[in-house]
């Protein structure tokens, strides 16, 4: 069976489990603000049933013939076992039962004490604090250390001397005390079933016994109805037997786990972390199962099998337990002692000039002996320039020259498109002459004479004298154009 089957018959059994039993449970709990006696709603501890139930819980356990370890036949069959049948069903109604009188004690006792319900929230300790404190006025003198522990004492005595609560009338103390002691015998009565049901259990279900315990078991086996019962259960169905329902018992059920029943609240999940009790509780759910099969048949009356399953079990929660494995630390691969390669060529001298350092770097890098560097302010912060711009043997002598144009690198033109240029005009600016502006005139105004006639080719001229001057062949050099 997949996990999604499992989950579906698991919320199909929850709402089967609605049994009448609970439904007469919350009818009383509405019932309880209206009782006057607690006896009135609780009616079980004064039952045909569980009377004779205790008679003959004493009278099996006062018997002086020792219940042999063997059943033959049908174990249904045993009028004991009918009665460990019984006395399990009916320590479910029990608890029901423990909840309808502690709601009833809670009601009936909060016109004297309304914040004691907050700060004792276990039914029996309630009933104890209760019957303790009574109907004094003064909560100091009253002696609660053997019932509570020492902090809660210390928040129900100073809540006490605060509280705005009420003294309460005979009658109502009355009602009280009956509710009291009725609940304080319920529990006893509880205590005498378990207590004989896990005796007797050995014989009937080793196996199951050896397993998860005799006190969960027997729980188990009464919410199933029977060992036969139990035994036709599948796993899924096994593991919420016990199931907490949400009753109208106005206790939270934040804290409640889902499809957690006996078999989770066992000593033996509970002493699990928390992260693996759903494991343990699946795990658990499917021995039980197969040991109440084998209980059902009487195989391994000596219970082996139980035994065997539980050592296993708690093999794998151990192996669950574990801390995952280290990751192994690899070691480094080791160098490589070859010569490297180091490959020529033009793309490698290209990569290498690419990152090389200049001429001009090496040179402001350099400092000379003696000699003061110059400086010079960049975003406002000053930066040295080393040895450049000095005169210094050679190195680095004269001014940093800008670098010069390739001949070759130049823009071109053909001889159609300067043709074409020189018809508009602009052969004398591409040879580096002044072409005459279309709005040029010869009439200029002067501060002297007003209107003067000017020669519009004199700038022309002048522009050109000066450029002989530079530029002319009588310069330094001259560099006469290829033929």
């Amino acid at each position: 069976m997949d996990q999604d089957g499992a989950d579906d018959d698991e919320e199909d059994l929850d709402t089967e489990m609605q049994t009448e039993a609970d439904i007469a449970l919350e009818k009383m709990m509405h019932e309880v603000k209206a009782a006057k006696n607690a006896r009135d709603i609780a009616k079980l501890m004064d039952s045909s049933e569980m009377q004779g139930i205790l008679k003959d819980i004493d009278r099996y356990q006062s018997s002086s013939e020792p219940k042999g370890t063997e059943v033959s036949g049908m174990v249904e069959d045993d009028p004991e076992y009918q009665l460990i049948v019984k006395a399990n069903a009916i320590t479910v109604a029990i608890d029901n039962e423990i909840l309808v009188v502690h709601k009833f004690i809670r009601d009936h006792y909060e016109p004297k004490f309304p914040e004691l319900e907050t700060l004792v929230a276990n039914p029996l300790d309630y009933s104890r604090t209760v019957m303790r404190i009574a109907n004094q006025e003064d909560i100091t003198k009253v002696h609660l250390d053997d019932i509570l522990p020492a902090a809660t004492v210390m928040v129900v005595v100073v809540t006490g001397t605060t509280t705005e609560g009420r003294s309460l009338t005979e009658g109502e103390w009355k009602a009280c005390e009956d509710a009291c002691n009725l609940e304080t015998e319920l529990d006893r009565a509880k205590a005498k079933i378990i207590q004989y049901v896990e005796s007797r259990l050995t014989f009937i279900a080793p196996n199951l016994s050896a397993i998860i315990g005799t006190s969960t078991a027997a729980k188990l086996m009464g919410q199933a109805g029977g060992l036969t019962a139990l035994s036709k259960m599948p796993a899924c169905n096994v593991q919420v037997l016990g199931k907490s329902k949400t009753l109208n018992s106005a206790l939270s059920s934040a804290t409640n786990v889902k499809n957690a029943g006996y078999i989770y609240y066992s000593p033996f999940v509970l002493s699990l972390p928390v992260e693996i009790r759903k494991k343990a509780q699946k795990m658990l759910a499917a021995k039980i199962s197969l040991a109440a099969r084998i209980d059902r048949v009487h195989s391994y009356p000596d219970g082996s099998f139980g035994r065997k399953v539980r050592e296993d079990v708690e093999k794998k929660m151990e192996k669950l337990l574990e801390p995952p494995p280290q990751k192994n630390i690899k070691a480094l691969p080791a160098p490589l002692e070859a010569p490297k390669k180091r490959r020529g060529g033009r793309r490698a001298r290209k990569e290498k000039e690419l990152y090389a350092v200049s001429e001009m770097q090496k040179l402001k890098n350099r400092v000379q002996f003696g000699v003061e560097e110059e400086e010079v302010m960049m975003y406002g912060e000053s930066a040295g320039l080393g040895m450049l711009g000095q005169n210094v043997s050679g190195v680095g002598a004269g001014r940093i020259r800008a670098a010069q144009a390739k001949e070759r690198n130049r823009g071109k033109i053909s001889n159609r498109n300067a043709a074409r240029l020189a018809q508009y005009g602009a052969s004398q600016s591409r040879n580096g002459g002044l072409s005459t502006a279309g709005t040029a005139t010869s009439i200029a105004f002067t501060p002297v004479q007003g209107i003067e006639l000017a020669d519009p080719t004199a700038a022309a001229a002048k522009v050109k004298a000066a450029n002989e001057k530079y530029f002319g062949s009588g310069g330094f050099f001259n560099v006469s154009k290829k033929q």
